[in-house]
């Protein structure tokens, strides 16, 4: 084993080098030699440098593209490029397609410029003062991965499709553009298609020209657009609309599944969220159209285009009976979408390193939106249980970032998304509001929307405006919030004597030392539960490290106390001994949803601290599941229960509960008197950690029956219970996916099939999939994606331990190459199979040997590793213990 790490390791390079992208355009226009004073620019990436340097030299910025995507592998295109120069000097355009054709500056031709294959330079010799126009003629890739434009090709009908994904700096590789978010244009598009095709993008459709077997379509000028946000998409779609609340709204989708969308309900609900964010800021839809796109194959959730959201199509077209989370999240997927148009369309963070100004408004605002508008969500608690978790465990790890996150490069850009930006970032704004109040919080976005409509801002204009609304300076607290890394822990300290409490304090320290020292201003609200009485609550504000909640003392002692009730502050809440006792027994008797998802999950970090034994939150678990009625506490318990049982036990503690998590998991799936979405997440739990030879066959039986959970059986869930057949090397699991492919030939079901196969429990198949990660320029980005938890199932961590450093070693190969969200995933799985101390060592090793390793990719990987470097630490520390002691 020690000699195939090196062998792997060695393969990965083999492979990137076979897979890198040639350098584009320098072989069509021979680069010159820069001259001293602009050279910086003129390197790889997008530079703060050179961000600022245009941004104070050209303004006033158009383009006219026209673009022909009738071929397979490529598009040709021409651009008309208008701006004003404001200052002298050579313009430097970025682009980095795959061919750069004749340039002609201000009507006459350019002749050789210095182009690398990043950018070109234009010479102020041949621009002038005030207006200028540049021409080019350019081709960029089309490809299902790794291209500004994505061809998905449906297997179920043979039809393909094309859409756009330019975000953070990938516009450069569409066309020649001045790609940074300060510099908005104008854009008008003319898109030659085939002849059977329709086309959207930002703008209205102006007109539709038919040629010999093509048709071109002419969009209409938008309003003033980032280049990340320019987009279009074109194929076969089937088209819906209707008008709702006054707006005109359009939602198209591959035909081969127009039958299964539920598109009257999209429609409706994108409207809505129109509909209520115009009241709310006081500002009407500030584009000219309204228009989404269910996107196969997408590799995120959304994207917020102007005129032309694109979502999932996979998160919004549902194959089987969905629960109320996945209705839930695909609602706050649209709400999140929808509220970019105002923040992050119409108002546009200046650089990337403000980031969270546009993903933490949209994701918080879709939550003021589901409060409004969907009595079901129980909003805060669904918002609690969505960003609180993942925030806070990035943030308590050595890899956290501040949220403002200082970027050199739009290179780097990618490494910013992450958990603290979409899941910390709207966690501090519910801070904010609570501490500034409604009135002064929505008056203060209203100024900020109307001073930098169409431009672009930062954080602090933002924080000025909601300060100036609220009369109250926001600069320390932003100091505390926006600029430091880390979190707060809130330790309650409680003194009871004489059943009456003598001493209730709240301590206050960072998760770890990169913190710094120092308090974080907070306002939060303390809970005293008591038995037979109504609960006291008490605003306090925590501005010390330690604050004595006086309007406690004196009062009876309480069942428990929770120093956070509410959600409003952002922070860990360390419970106090007496508080833990209580619950561990009566968790299940406190009748408030949210602070019962909240109690959980104080309760799982403290088992993530080593704390409390996994083997007693397991029973804790066992003890309340069959009580639980809160279809979303169940499936976060639910998933919590089978982490902890598949990776914080040991072999013989896991062996020991494993049959009754197993037995447990099927008596809920299969009882009557719940509902449908908890039934179902047992289901899905049972199928995630079954391993007995008993239970994996009662699982397999599943395949032969009409219904489970009480639902029919369909392709998701069917493919899920083969991916566990696979993974546990189940003697039927070659028969039962052959079955299964045949049953489900879609688009679809080949993807899921991909995903079972990654599962599969041999080293030939594992080299397999990890080579094709890199040199399948076929493979789509989204099945990459989706198969890396099965590739590393923990059960296989053995077979997945000599992949550790290669998956390390290929970082800076992923960050150029995929998209934003996948170099997370990609640690994620690869770092999360793992349990063992030698799998830290590895990555340990790893960072030691990188000294040079950029410091975003750095972070990225202390980020990941946190989770393992617990999971040792919590196997270490309980291993002794025996499971049926430890309840």
């Amino acid at each position: 084993m020690a000699r195939r790490g090196p062998l792997l390791a060695a393969t990965l390079m083999t492979v990137l080098a076979a897979a890198a992208p040639p350098s584009a355009g320098a072989a069509v226009v021979p680069p010159g030699h820069a001259t001293d004073s602009t050279a910086l620019f003129m390197q790889p990436g997008v530079s703060h440098v050179l961000a600022e340097h245009r941004a104070a030299q050209i303004r006033n910025v158009a383009y006219a593209i026209a673009l022909d995507v009738t071929a397979h592998d490529s598009a040709t295109g021409h651009v008309a490029i208008r701006f004003e120069r404001v200052r002298p000097g050579d313009v430097i355009l970025d682009f980095r397609g795959l061919h750069l054709g004749n340039v002609r500056i201000n009507g006459a031709p350019a002749g050789t410029l210095d182009a690398n294959g990043a950018h070109i330079r234009l010479p102020d010799r041949a621009l002038r003062d005030g207006s200028n126009v540049v021409e080019l003629d350019f081709a960029a890739r089309i490809a299902p991965a790794g291209a500004s434009i994505i061809r998905y090709h449906d297997a179920t009908d043979g039809n393909d499709y094309l859409y756009t994904l330019l975000v953070p700096a990938d516009a450069n590789a569409l066309f020649p553009c001045f790609d940074q978010p300060d510099l908005k244009a104008r854009v008008t598009l003319q898109l030659t298609v085939p002849r059977a095709w329709t086309a959207l993008a930002n703008g209205r459709v102006a007109g539709a020209d038919t040629l010999a077997g093509h048709i071109r379509y002419r969009f209409a000028e938008t309003k003033p657009l980032s280049t990340y946000l320019i987009a279009f998409a074109a194929g076969p779609w089937t088209r819906f609309s209707s008008t709702v609340a006054g707006h005109e709204v359009a939602l198209y989708v591959r035909a081969s599944r127009a039958h299964e969308v539920d598109a009257d309900t999209l429609l409706a609900l994108n409207a809505r969220a129109l509909d209520w964010l115009e009241h709310y800021f006081a500002r009407p839809y500030p584009f000219d159209k309204f228009a989404m796109l269910l996107a196969p194959a997408f590799p995120f959730g959304g994207m917020e285009h102007p005129g032309a959201i694109f979502y999932n199509e996979d998160r919004f077209i549902f194959r089987e009976r969905p629960t109320l989370p996945r209705i839930l999240g695909r609602e706050a997927t649209i709400f999140h979408e929808v509220a970019h148009q105002w923040f992050g369309d119409l108002v546009t963070m200046r650089w990337f390193d403000d980031l969270w100004l546009k993903e933490g408004f949209a994701t918080y605002m879709a939550a003021k939106m589901q409060d409004a508008l969907d009595a079901r969500a129980n909003a805060w608690k669904t918002f609690y249980l969505s960003n609180k978790p993942l925030a806070y465990s990035v943030d308590a790890s050595a890899g956290t970032t501040p949220i403002w996150q200082a970027l050199d490069n739009l290179d780097q850009a990618k490494s910013n998304y992450g958990a603290i930006v979409y899941n910390k970032a709207p966690g501090v704004l519910s801070q904010l509001e609570y501490l500034v109040g409604d009135a002064a919080f929505r008056a203060g976005l209203q100024a900020f929307l109307a001073a930098h409509a169409y431009g672009n801002a930062t954080w602090r204009d933002l924080l000025d405006a909601v300060g100036r609304a609220a009369h109250l300076s926001l600069d320390a607290w932003g100091a505390q919030y926006i600029l430091r890394p880390g979190l707060p822990v809130f330790e309650q300290h409680l003194d009871v004597r004489d059943g009456r409490i003598a001493r209730l304090a709240i301590v206050q320290h960072p998760a770890r030392s990169l913190s710094g020292s120092g308090t974080w201003p907070a306002r939060l609200e303390v809970l005293l539960a008591y038995d037979s009485a109504p609960p006291v609550r008490i605003p306090v504000r925590v501005q010390a490290e330690t604050t004595v909640v006086a309007a406690a003392t004196g009062r009876g002692a309480p069942a428990f106390v929770y120093v956070n009730a509410g959600d409003h502050g952002y922070g860990l809440v360390q419970l106090d001994p007496r508080s833990i006792a209580w619950l561990e027994q009566h968790i299940g008797s406190v009748h408030d949803d949210f602070l019962r998802a909240m109690l959980w999950g104080s309760m799982w970090d403290l088992v993530r601290d080593a704390r409390l034994a996994p083997a007693r939150f397991i029973a804790m678990a066992l003890r309340e599941l069959p009580h639980e009625r809160d279809e979303q506490i169940t499936a976060g318990l639910l998933g919590r229960l089978t982490r902890a049982t598949a990776a914080y036990t040991s072999d013989a503690q896991r062996a020991e509960l494993l049959p009754r998590v197993e037995r447990a998991l099927w008596e809920g799936a299969s009882d009557t008197a719940r509902g449908y979405g908890e039934r179902k997440a047992h289901l899905d739990a049972l199928i995630d950690v079954a391993a007995s030879p008993i239970m994996l066959a009662r699982v397999d039986s599943l395949l032969d029956a009409d219904s489970a959970a009480g639902a029919p059986l369909r392709a998701p869930t069917r493919w899920a219970i083969i991916t566990t057949l696979s993974e546990r090397g189940a003697p039927t699991a070659d028969a039962r996916f052959a079955a299964e492919s045949a049953r489900d030939s879609t688009s679809e079901g080949k993807r899921l099939a991909f995903v079972a196969g990654a599962a599969h429990a041999d080293a030939a198949v594992k080299r397999e999939y990890f080579i094709r990660y890199f040199a399948d320029s076929t493979l789509n980005e989204d099945w990459a994606t989706a198969s890396l938890r099965a590739f590393n199932a923990l059960s296989q961590s053995a077979l997945t331990l000599p992949y550790v450093t290669p998956a390390l070693d290929s970082l800076p190969w992923i960050q150029r190459n995929r998209r934003i969200f996948f170099l997370g995933s990609w640690l994620g799985a690869f770092l999360g199979g793992q349990t063992s101390p030698e799998a830290l060592a590895r990555v340990n090793r790893f960072l030691d040997a990188h000294p040079d390793l950029p410091q975003d990719l750095r972070l990225k990987v202390l980020q990941a590793a946190d989770e393992l470097g617990r999971t040792v630490r919590i196997r270490s520390t309980f291993a002794a213990s025996p499971a049926a002691s430890s309840q």
